[in-house]
C-alpha cells in the first residue's frame, strides 16, 4: 500500500503516472525555515517531516498492519540562496517575480519515502536550473489575476501560464511541477515496488 502525504493535485497526477493506486493523506506541518537553514537542508527536512506526519496521522485513524510506503515531497524556488515560498497577495507575488525576472534560479524538490515503522527512510533532493525572460509589472498583475500564482512556490507554475516566462530549463521538469518521477520510481524500487511492472499489472 502507498500513501501520498500531499493534497497537491499536481503531485497526485504525477504519482498516478507511475503507481496504479494509492491513498492521499496530507500532512499539516510548520513549514517555516529555521534561521540560517540552507535551502537544500530545508527542502529535505520538509519532505521528511511531511512523511513522518502523514505516517502518524495514518496510524491514529487506521493503524498500520500491512506494509505501507509513505511518499512526501517539497518544492522550493531558490534564488541566490533565498527561499521563495507561496505568495500571500499580489504585493508578495510582485516581489518574487521581480526577483526572478531576467535571471536564473533553482527549483529544489525533495522526495522522501518511508515505511510504516520508519525502519527504512530514504530521501533525495533534485535541483533544476530555470531561466526567466524579463517580466513587466503589467504582466505580473495579469498573471496574478489568472489565479495561478496563489499556491505556487515562487509565484509561478511551469506547467501553466508560468511557462511563458521560461527561456531555458536544465534538470527535471516533473520535479519543478512537484514530484520528480525518475527519482521517485528509483526510490520505490528500494521498497520492492517496480513502477512499470505495477502499471502493467493494473
Amino acid at each position: 500500500m502507498i500513501v501520498l502525504a500531499s493534497a497537491s493535485p499536481r503531485r497526485k497526477e504525477l504519482l498516478s503516472l507511475i503507481v496504479p493506486s494509492f491513498d492521499v493523506l496530507p500532512a499539516d506541518i510548520d513549514e517555516t525555515p529555521i534561521k540560517g537553514e540552507a535551502a537544500e537542508a530545508y527542502v529535505l527536512r520538509m519532505a521528511k517531516e511531511k512523511a513522518r506526519a502523514s505516517l502518524e496521522r495514518y496510524k491514529q485513524t487506521n493503524g498500520v498492519a500491512q506494509k505501507t510506503v509513505f511518499i512526501a515531497s517539497d518544492t522550493s524556488v531558490v534564488i541566490e540562496g533565498e527561499i521563495l515560498g507561496k505568495p500571500q497577495d499580489l504585493a508578495e507575488a510582485k516581489i518574487m517575480l521581480r526577483k526572478l525576472s531576467g535571471r536564473s534560479h533553482q527549483v529544489m524538490t525533495s522526495v522522501c519515502l518511508c515505511d510504516q515503522n520508519l525502519d527504512q527512510l530514504v530521501a533525495e533532493n533534485i535541483v533544476t536550473q530555470v531561466s526567466f525572460r524579463s517580466i513587466s509589472d503589467v504582466e505580473i498583475e495579469q498573471y496574478w489575476r489568472s489565479g495561478e500564482p496563489v499556491d505556487k512556490a515562487g509565484s509561478y507554475a511551469i506547467q501553466g501560464l508560468g511557462a511563458l516566462f521560461v527561456t531555458h530549463m536544465s534538470g527535471s521538469y516533473s520535479a519543478v511541477v512537484g514530484l520528480p518521477l525518475y527519482e521517485t520510481s528509483q526510490l520505490l524500487t528500494q521498497f520492492g515496488i517496480q513502477s512499470l511492472e505495477e502499471m502493467c499489472h493494473e
